[in-house]
């Protein structure tokens, strides 16, 4: 049946032997360290706290018996206060000791250190009562020696058989403790040997079966590897040569690739210049022709300005007109003023009045007079400057017609401008859309180029890759072959 069992199967069948093995050895470990550790929890919870309860219950009978002996000598009531506190003490520790006796014996000896507490106290507190009365000390003191001082020894003595009943229990039970722990290790122990044995015994049988299994393998493995490494060596030659050719053509692929790249990006240059120029031009065109309308309007300002300077003109004759009639009335004004003058001292005192009248109008007339000659000087230069502006406004209107003339030619040059420009413009986007075109089939053939040269890498690699595995192979079944050979041998 074992030799129908394949190389996983075996390996899987030892392992789980094993894992069986260790299973069982961890379980009689835990089993046996649990039954050690209650043996010490038992010991330490149960027989060392008995013995400890026991000295407090000791204690607490010496702390009762100083308080008695307290208040016989001083009659001080805190002492009776403090035997109290202490035979609480002891009532509380007799209840935690009872659980833990496990025998009869321990139980009876309890009740009976309960029972001679009892009469010791009965005998303390009549002692106690006559301390309190009008006795005498002497009379108090013996009493005391016959009633208490018995049923204290005898309270101790039973105290201290019990105490050590339960030391004598804790050591035996710390030697039973010791002896299960020692017995568990000796278990462990002869547990661990026969699984170790029965580990050995099953390798030695994998090794043999498998070893005979591994041989015969290893013959197929190493007729198998000489031919693989035979076909990845043709592979790879062939791999490598197809690689190289791939690479020539990929790298001209990239360099005309690149060609027509900077050929679409020059054609779109020249196409953004040539809009550039035919916007600029445009704008230009623009730009003269509000000109030419700035001009006309300049024109237009210009005659304007010569009508307002000849209307002006005839307004200055107009004045000097009237300033020659306005002349004219001073002088009568200042003639009929002198006359005034005269006619007011032939009068007498009566025409000193008028006289001053009459020569306040003189001096008025002489103030006009003169006033009309400032205004007349003043007009004179208005006249002189009117003519010099109309003179000026005339030779701005030619140069501005002849101005206007050039304007005309030069946005008659800029509109030829533009149309040559716009044919540029779409002569480098027809060059611009054939290079794109170009460009993306060039892409096209590159990225098939990439991918096949790729591919031939890939190969390249996984027939190199093949072959180092081939020759990684035929090592290993030499070395397996030398590793299973004694093995058949035997």
């Amino acid at each position: 049946m074992g030799t129908n069992l394949t190389f996983g199967q075996r390996l899987s069948a030892g392992f789980a032997v094993i894992v069986l093995l260790t299973i069982a050895t961890g379980v009689v470990s835990v089993l046996a360290l649990r039954n050690v550790v209650e043996s010490k929890d038992e010991v330490i919870t149960v027989e060392a706290a008995t013995v400890t309860e026991a000295e407090v219950l000791r204690a607490a009978v010496e702390r009762k018996g100083g308080a008695h002996r307290g208040f016989l000598l001083t009659r001080e009531e805190r002492f009776v206060t403090t035997a109290m506190e202490a035979r609480a003490k002891f009532a509380a520790t007799i209840a935690l000791i009872q659980p833990n006796l496990r025998t009869a014996e321990a139980r009876g000896a309890l009740e009976t250190i309960v029972q001679l507490e009892n009469d010791h106290e009965q005998a303390a507190a009549a002692v106690i009562a006559l301390r309190r009365g009008d006795i005498a000390v002497d009379v108090v003191a013996n009493a005391f020696e016959e009633r208490v001082i018995g049923k204290r020894d005898q309270l101790d003595t039973a105290i201290l058989g019990l105490l050590t009943s339960q030391r004598l229990r804790l050591d035996a039970s710390r030697i039973a403790a010791t002896q299960t722990a020692s017995d568990a290790t000796t278990l462990v122990i002869v547990f661990v040997g026969i699984a170790l044995l029965l580990g050995i015994v099953l390798a030695i049988w994998l090794t043999r079966s498998l070893g005979r299994q591994i041989g015969t393998a290893v013959s197929l493995v190493q007729s198998s590897s000489a031919e693989l490494q035979a076909a990845a060596n043709q592979q790879a030659t062939g791999a490598k040569e197809q690689s190289t050719a791939m690479n020539e053509i990929s790298m001209t692929i990239t360099e005309l690739l690149a060609t027509s790249r900077q050929i679409s990006d020059s054609a779109q240059r020249v196409a953004q210049i040539a809009a550039q120029t035919a916007t600029s031009a445009r704008a230009g065109d623009g730009t003269v022709d509000k000109a030419n309308d700035s001009i006309g309007g300049i024109r237009r300002q210009v005659d304007l300005v010569v009508n307002h300077m000849l209307a002006l003109g005839k307004k200055s004759q107009e004045i000097g007109a009237v300033l020659d009639l306005v002349s004219e009335l001073a002088e009568q004004t200042n003639i009929l003023a002198i006359n005034a003058t005269i006619e007011a001292a032939g009068a007498g005192d009566a025409g000193k009045r008028f006289a001053v009248v009459a020569d306040e109008i003189r001096k008025l007339a002489d103030r006009v007079g003169g006033s009309t000659k400032q205004i007349r000087t003043l007009i004179d230069d208005v006249r002189g400057a009117v003519n010099t502006t109309v003179m000026a406004t005339e030779t701005g209107s030619k140069a501005v017609d002849s101005g206007s003339k050039q304007f005309g030619e030069v946005a008659a040059a800029f509109r030829q401008i533009a149309g040559l420009v716009s044919t540029t413009t779409e002569a480098a986007r027809e060059i611009e859309l054939s290079t794109k075109q170009q460009t993306t089939a060039v892409e096209q053939v590159n990225v098939a180029i990439a991918s096949v040269a790729q591919a031939t890498k890939e190969t390249e690699a996984s027939s190199g890759q093949t072959l180092i595995t081939a020759s990684q192979l035929a090592n290993l079944s030499k070395d397996l072959s030398r590793l299973v050979q004694p093995q058949n041998l035997r």
